[in-house]
Formats: C-alpha cells, structure tokens, sequence
C-alpha cells in the first residue's frame, strides 16, 4: 500500500511536540511492515532538502498566485521524504509563530501547503491512501471532496485524519475564507463555517473519510462537551468512522540499554546503574548530592495550563515539604515559566529548573528520576509517562486520555501496577498521591517490583501501525463503493 503522510512537522526535521515524534515513528514502521511511506511537509529553515522534485506548482492563495517548488530529502529508514518550497511563508523563525505569538497569516501558509500537498499526490507521488494530521492539513479532505471532487486521480484515493489535540482548530474570523482563497459555498454549517468563525479543523473532521485519535479514551473525552471544545457534536456525528489508537513509543531513540546521553546504561535486568544516571541528573542541575536519597520527581513538558501545572502551584509549598526534591525541564507560559523559576530560587536545595528545549537533558531527567509526574488535565496521548516506564522512572499522572488508558495503579499488596494516577483535577489529590508514591518509594522491594512492572511494558509502534493499517483498508474499502 502507498501511503501519504501531510503534517505540519515531523521529526527529525521540525519539532514543537509529540505529533513530531508520531510523524517519524509511525512512518517507520509502516514501512518496516512493507508498506511504501512518504511523507510531505513544509521546508522550514534551517532544513538542507536540495533535490528538485517539482520545479514549480501554481497554487493560489486568496487574491495572490505563489509558485513553490517541490523538494525531496534524502530517505531515512525506508520512509521518503517531500518539502515544499514557499519561502514568503516557511523561510522563518518559528513553524507556528515566534516571540510568543502566532503567524497572522497562518491560515493561507498552511492552506498552501495543503494545496501542495494534493498536487504532491497528483504529480509526482500517487498514494493508495492520504493520511493527514491536525488542522494545518486539514484543507486537504476540505478540498479533495470539493474543487478535487470529480478529478479521476482522487475519486478512490480515501483521506484518514488524525487529531491530536482537539483544542488546537485552526479558528479564524470570516475573512479568512477571502484571504485563503477558500471556496464560499463551504462557508456554511455543514462546512467550515462555526459560530461566524472558520474552523479548519470541523472541516477535517467532516470531509475526511475515516478520523483517527491518539488513544482510546481520548476518542471518547471529545465527543463530550468538556473535552470536545465545541466541536463534540461533530465527532459524534462521525463517531462510527472514528478510532482512537494509542501512539507508540520509539524504542531505538529512548532506551536505557543504549541511549547515548545518559551517564549509564541499564536493563531491566539490572537496574543498579540508574542510581549512577540521578547523580549526573543531579549534577547536571546543580542539585546538592544529598538529594540522591530523596525521591526524585522529573518533569520534561510544554508549560502549559492544559498539562496541570497550576495543580503543582495549588500545592508547591506542601509538595515540597515533603522528602522529595524536583526537576523541570520545559518552556510555554510564562506564568509557569516565572512559577518554576520562583519555586528553584526558593528551593535551591531542592529544586532544579531549566527553560528551553534540551534533548540531551531530557533523556537525562527520563533516566535520572526516580517519579515522572504528568498532572494533566487532558492529555490525548502522552509519550513522556512512556518513555520513563521504559526507563523504570514510574509514572504519577490524572487519569484523563492516554494517561488513563496506559498506566495502572500500583498496588502494594499485591505487586500489580505500574504507576500511580488521581482523577481530581485539584492540587489536594495530586498531593495525597505523590504521599502514597513516596510511601511505597520507600518500601524497596515493593519499588524494585513496580520498576520491573513499568520496564516490561510494550508501547512500541508495531502494534499502533498495524491498527492504522486496518483503518486504511476500511478507508479504501468505503471509498471503493
């Protein structure tokens, strides 16, 4: 099967967050299952794609024409790669925006590239199948059904899109449509059209052949008015063409037995060494050495409202009273950017904060910590909680989406679980379990036996690309007649 992939980002080439990590894991192992695999996406800056596959398209965009060219990468593990080149629109700073804000003209970059991306599947790579991600490509469906609606290239090639964060639509004011150079007609309830806004997002979700989401739960939350952001009533109405399948961990990239940028390796089988991986951790934040005995409780996130932070501020005093000491690695909000900042200088003894991406730390802290805490108050997927199951770091989350669907809470008298979970999103719950986390830390067999439980987990991407490849099949299946 021949599957085309549309994202707005893709590791290793651009990254903002865990969609970039689904667009290179899920590729790779579609293709290791024999599929053929491509994937498009903007040319960034700072991306060294010099190959010509296109020399020009002529895509309009509201009232301007713009001729971007196509380019093709070299192929990594089996998966090739296409870049468009729109250098007025991708030749920046940021992918989404820079200094704090977002592009204004975000809506007609990612409609261009979402044009682009059709003429990639007419001209120069024919697919079996579209498979696109989040609102930047959801144009994409939009547009196939509608101007593409009757052109013999697409009449049976199905469009699977995925959402990975329901609250991230693509919202814009009217204008948009003029601007874009979208068609009126799709100006209306039944199309993009929400609460006198456009909503490129709804359009995805209505015009794409099958939906996807990133975990079981979180296919459930947003066909409810809490989780769904407006958008509930049409995920319900597709509700029979949507699957929520649990994004997969990449294994070869975040793996104690061999990562590159922590101080020691270990295995399940031998787990001495992580004690060597919390004194470089420590180290590396500048933490006094006293803190080896202490839990460690890692966290490595976006600074956002939506990941629970505000629960850790509700309770940061009592939190720290207790034997634990912390580290953070993340950026976002400056609130919580400013909160981490103010709870270090205070804590210096216990408390160690970086602001800004840092990879290598990042495996550093997954492999250092003792507790990996996600407080999220939604979380689609997550992949950080299992990365550190892998690492033997046990994870402490709410139970909402992907959080609840893949940790299970320990339990002391029999050994069961992997990992603690609250339900409350209130910074008193959050507290009373890192109190039980640290009463069983401190039993170190029942410890010992709840690392061994989270390292035997398997969230690999195999399972996740087969369950994809079901869904591509009922999508041609559907669109065949």
């Amino acid at each position: 099967m021949k599957i085309l992939f549309a994202a707005s980002e893709a590791a290793p080439f651009a990254k903002t967050g865990g969609l970039a990590d689904v667009l290179e894991g899920l590729p790779r192992a579609l293709s290791a299952l024999g599929h053929d695999v491509a994937v498009v996406l903007p040319l960034y800056r700072g991306i060294g794609a010099r190959r010509v596959a296109l020399a020009s398209l002529s895509i309009p965009v509201g009232p301007r024409m713009h001729f971007p060219a196509i380019r093709e990468g070299d192929p990594l593990r089996g998966v090739r790669y296409f870049f468009v080149d729109a250098g007025e629109f991708f030749d920046r700073g940021g992918i989404y925006g820079e200094f704090g804000g977002a592009f204004g003209d975000n809506p007609e970059r990612f409609t261009l590239f979402s044009r682009a991306v059709i003429e990639v599947a007419k001209q120069l790579w024919p697919p079996d199948v579209i498979h696109c991600h989040d609102w930047q490509t959801a144009l994409v469906p939009v547009l196939l059904r509608g101007q593409y609606g009757y052109d013999p290239a697409f009449l049976r090639v199905p469009v699977v899109f995925t959402v990975h964060n329901i609250a991230y639509q693509g919202r814009y004011g009217h204008d948009v449509m003029w601007r874009a150079g979208l068609p009126g007609h799709l100006y209306n309830i039944n199309g993009l059209e929400f609460w006198g806004d456009v909503d490129f997002l709804k359009g995805g979700l209505l015009f794409a052949d099958f939906l996807t989401t990133v975990s079981r739960k979180y296919a459930e939350e947003i066909q409810t008015p809490e989780f769904g952001y407006g958008l509930d009533a049409v995920v319900r109405a597709r509700a029979s063409r949507l699957t929520g399948i649990l994004n997969g961990a990449d294994y070869t990239t975040w793996n104690p037995e061999n990562d590159r940028w922590i101080a020691a390796h270990y295995s399940a089988a031998d787990t001495s060494n992580k004690a060597i991986c919390k004194r470089d951790m420590l180290r590396e934040l500048r933490l006094p050495a006293e803190n080896n005995t202490r839990l460690a409780v890692g966290i490595v996130s976006r600074f956002v409202e939506q990941k629970g932070f505000d629960l850790i501020a509700e309770v940061a005093r009592e939190f720290l009273d207790e034997d634990v000491c912390m580290v953070a690695l993340g950026s976002g909000d400056h609130r919580y950017e400013n909160f981490f900042r103010m709870v270090a200088d205070a804590r210096r003894d216990r408390v160690g904060v970086r602001i800004g991406f840092d990879n290598g730390l990042a495996h550093k802290i997954e492999a250092g910590a003792d507790l990996f805490l996600m407080p999220s108050r939604y979380e689609p997927c997550g992949l950080s909680h299992m990365y550190s199951m892998r690492y033997g770091t046990i994870p402490l989350v709410r139970a909402t989406g992907g959080l609840d669907d893949t940790v299970e809470p320990f339990q002391l008298d029999t050994g069961r679980g992997t990992g603690f979970k609250f339900w409350d999103p209130t910074g008193p719950a959050l507290l009373d379990t890192l109190r039980w986390a640290l009463h069983c830390y401190r039993n170190r067999k029942a410890w010992g036996k709840l690392m061994q439980n989270a390292m035997a987990q398997n969230f690999s991407w195999e399972d996740a690309a087969q369950k994809y490849v079901e869904v591509y099949e009922r999508a041609r299946a559907v669109r065949a007649g």
